[in-house]
Formats: C-alpha cells, structure tokens, sequence
C-alpha cells in the first residue's frame, strides 16, 4: 500500500477548497521564462529498470517542466529532489483540493481518483477524514492480522504445492494474499471475496479506459454501500465496522465512509500485491540476498524497506498539487496556481540523502525513504504493507530453501500499462 496508489470511488467536491492568492511578501516574482518542458512518455520499462528521465532531472535539472502522456499542453512542474520532494509534500501552500478546479497534464486518460475523500483533500478536513479510520491502522491491529496473515499464506503455498511445478507466485501468492488481508482488515467475508479479486487492476491502469474503470468502481462501490449497512446492523470489531461507527456518530458522512473503505480495498490489494512479487523477483535474481536473509532472519525488517526504497514501484508519477502561492523549490519560483508533481522514486535515489542511492544494501540505517509518501498524504497502511511483505518473503525462504525462478530472468512477463509495476507471471519451482 505504497503512497500515491489510493483510489476512490466516488464522486462530489471535496471541502474546503483553498483557492489561489497572490504573491507572498518576500517571494520574488522573476520575469525570466520558464524553461522548456521535457515530455515524458511513461514507457513500459525492462523489468524493474529505473527510468532514465528521473535520473537525468535528478542530476541536472531538479525542478523541471514536464508533459505527461495526457492533456499535454497543460504543463506542469516535477521536483525530484529528496529536500524539494519532502517540502513539496509537507507544505500546506501545495493543494490537492485545487485540482479540482484544474486540468493538468496527467498519466491516464480517465480519472483514476475521484473528487472526493482523501486523494484530493487538504487538511483540516483530511485529517478530520483520516481520524476516522485511523483505529483501524494501528499497531495492534497490524499485530492482530498477522497470524491471520500467516494462516492464509500457509494455506495458499499448500494449494500450490498440490498443483504441482512450476507454480506461478502471482496467483498462487501475491494476487490473493493482499485481497485477503485487506478482506481481514474490512471484515469482507470469505464468500465474497472472489468476486472483488479483479476489480483494482481495471481502476488502477491507464490501459483499460475509462469504461472500464467506471463499472469496477460502481460495483465496488455498491458492495462497500451493502456491508457498512451489515456493519450499521451487526457491528463488528474490523474496519468496515469503525467506518459504520463514525458514520453513526456523524463523524463522516455515507459517501466518505464508501470512498475511505474503497480506496483501501484498492490500493491495497493492488499496490502489495505489485511490490511483494517485486521484493520476491529481486531475491530470485540475486540469490545472494536470498541466502543473507536465510542465515539472518532478524534482518528481515531492516531488507523490506530497503526494498521498498530501491524497488521503482510505479510507473511515472502519481497525483499533483497545485500551488496556492508563489513559492520558491529548490532556487525555482513556482507561481500561484501552477501544478508540481513530486517524484517519490527519484527522491529515494537522491544521492544527497543516501550514499551510493543505486546500491540495494540491506546494512543501510539511518534516513527514511519517501516510498509511502510523505506530510498528510503519507500512507496510513504503511505498518500493515511491511508486516504482509514480511510474512510473504520469511515463509518463502524458511519453506523453500532450493526456491528459484522456473525459467530465466528474462522470460518474467510484466504487466504493461499499468500504474504501478510488477510481474504479471512469476514462474518458480522449488
């Protein structure tokens, strides 16, 4: 559940919309032409290549004009830089809200967030909105899902041992895993979970279209309307049943509590399911790492999120903010109501946060990565992502010692096309 894959599903104007002011005392306004606009194709890349255009903004132009594949001519800013991603991101001068009123250039032709709820909501009515599921998110509760976690990993990896050799992981393990957990965490009943299952991959893509992605979020969103009613009746302790609650309180409205419940159901089957078999690709090609996790479990926890930050999870970049003000980024003066993106991936890359970036070291300490986000927006599922990645890879390593890909590296298939990046089969034997 890396940051900038929530999708929601439903549709209204978020609240409180800040709207765009003048020029702040001590900003000044430079006269000289922004310079040219990089157009950036979002290609499908080898593997789990990191995009060359990141690379060079990063070294030489890290605040940049950009074209992304759709409404082009609406240009936008991309920062790449650690220190600027962070500002950026932190900043209550850089709106989410005031998209609503915009047209920037973007990475699909329809709209993969809707206008409501978290994606596009600014504080104070974001955190009025993230309160409401927070109870959900902690500790305790990730503590609470992991033996359920445990239990269903163990019972997907004996299915696949009965279907016999060579297996692919992604449907055996990192498809359903991820649905699974997250049917945990909402309380969505075994009987239904099959039907839910491919649902995120059409909303999440910006191959489908917009057809598609329409009927995935009505159905999603007509069954999310049915158990917060189920919950309102028979209250439970899951997050379909905080949701229900605070509904009833009058905390969030029946609209919120359907987008909040979507846009976890979404991003998080899809975005764990993506960045586990990654994590899994990676171990399989570098079967050194596989062997140090073998002799020292405890490092464990310490290798995922050197994962998550060395792992190019998506493709291009996920959603802007406008900005409110003139506000000066890394020696650059962004004007009132221009659109800045924020690169994640290339932050985690900044050679002036992190010594030798390309490196995937699991003995790195110290700085945090970006990959869940940062400021507001950062990802509430982030504890429960690591716990998920982490039962995955130690039951892989602990059950199968001889664990290996069944063809060569280059016979993986990758989805194209999508969002967020992953292999769309991962043959292995054992």
């Amino acid at each position: 559940m890396t940051s900038e894959t929530t999708s929601e599903a439903t549709a209204g104007p978020g609240r409180g919309a800040p709207r765009p002011t003048g020029c702040p005392t001590g900003v000044a306004a430079s006269a000289a032409a922004p310079p040219a606009a990089r157009t950036w194709a979002v290609d499908d890349l080898p593997a789990l290549a990191f995009d060359p255009l990141l690379t060079e903004l990063l070294e030489k132009e890290p605040v940049a004009r950009i074209r992304l594949p759709f409404a082009a001519r609406n240009e936008a800013w991309l920062v790449t830089r650690y220190e600027d991603v962070r500002a950026v991101t932190s900043d209550p001068r850089f709106s989410r809200t005031a998209l609503l009123d915009q047209q920037v250039t973007k990475m699909t032709g329809h709209m993969v967030a809707s206008k409501a709820a978290l994606n596009y909501a600014d504080p104070p009515y974001h955190t009025q909105l993230r309160k409401a599921v927070t109870k959900a998110f902690t500790g305790q509760s990730t503590r609470r899902l992991r033996p359920l976690a445990q239990a269903s990993t163990d019972r997907l990896l004996d299915a696949m041992e009965a279907a016999g050799r060579p297996a692919d992981l992604m449907k055996h393990l990192h498809g359903p895993l991820p649905m699974a957990v997250v049917c945990d965490l909402l309380g969505i009943p075994e009987e239904d979970r099959a039907e839910l299952a491919s649902w995120p991959d059409l909303i999440l893509s910006s191959g489908p279209g917009p057809e598609s992605s329409k009927a995935a979020k009505a159905q999603i969103h007509g069954y999310v309307i049915q158990l917060l009613d189920r919950r309102r009746a028979e209250p439970q302790d899951d997050l379909a049943g905080v949701l229900a609650e605070s509904l009833a309180e009058g905390r969030i409205t029946a609209e919120e509590a359907v987008s909040l419940a979507m846009a976890i159901l979404i991003s998080g089957a899809h975005a764990v399911r993506n960045n586990s078999a990654n994590m899994v690709y990676v171990l399989l090609t570098r079967p050194e790492l596989a062997d140090r996790l073998r002799a020292e479990p405890g490092l464990l926890p310490q290798a995922v999120d050197e994962l998550l930050r060395w792992i190019p999870h998506r493709n291009g970049v996920g959603l802007p903010r406008i900005a409110t003000e003139d506000v000066e980024v890394g020696g650059v003066l962004i004007r009132a109501g221009e659109a800045v993106y924020a690169s994640y991936l290339a932050a985690n890359r900044d050679p002036a946060a992190f010594e030798d970036p390309d490196r995937l070291d699991f003995d790195r300490e110290g700085i945090g990565h970006v990959s869940f986000g940062h400021g507001p927006h950062h990802c509430m599922g982030a504890m429960l992502t690591r716990m998920e990645s982490e039962v995955m890879l130690s039951t892989l390593l602990d059950r199968y010692p001889r664990l290996r890909l069944a063809g060569s590296a280059e016979d993986v298939v990758w989805q194209s096309k999508g969002l967020i990046r992953g292999p769309k089969e991962l043959l292995v034997t054992w």
